[in-house]
């Protein structure tokens, strides 16, 4: 039976992005804030979803900006560990579907479809 999940980040969110390297969770929404604008050179107030990880991959936090102040979603594994992919200096983009597959324990790098192919002609 699936259970309902209130407390996710939307489908429809426009903009997420999974931060690859490790951070230390002891940072709030504010030193979050600070990386996104001081190491990303992202505006942190444009509403993006921005999700991190621990060093043991067992815990994740999101951090958007809505209205008039942060909001900050934290989920700690009590078993297992988050497939996070490989840690890269690039930000890797996601869809709302992806980072709900992320957060439910897929690996998000092994759901991926059909390559698109370009031709300029049929011969």
């Amino acid at each position: 039976m699936r259970r309902h999940r209130y407390l996710r980040p939307s489908l429809s969110l426009p903009q997420i992005y999974l931060y690859r390297a490790p951070v230390d969770f002891r940072k709030q929404a504010n030193s979050l804030a600070v990386l996104v604008e001081q190491e990303l050179g992202h505006n942190p107030f444009t509403g993006a979803l921005y999700a991190f990880t621990n060093r043991q991959r067992n815990k994740i936090k999101c951090l958007m900006w809505e209205d008039n102040g942060f909001v900050l979603y934290y989920k700690a594994l009590a078993e297992e560990k988050f497939k996070w992919p490989k840690a890269s200096d690039e930000l890797m983009l996601l869809t709302g579907e992806q980072i709900n597959w992320l957060l439910d324990g897929y690996d998000i790098a092994l759901l991926k479809g059909h390559k698109t192919l370009h031709y300029e002609a049929v011969n």
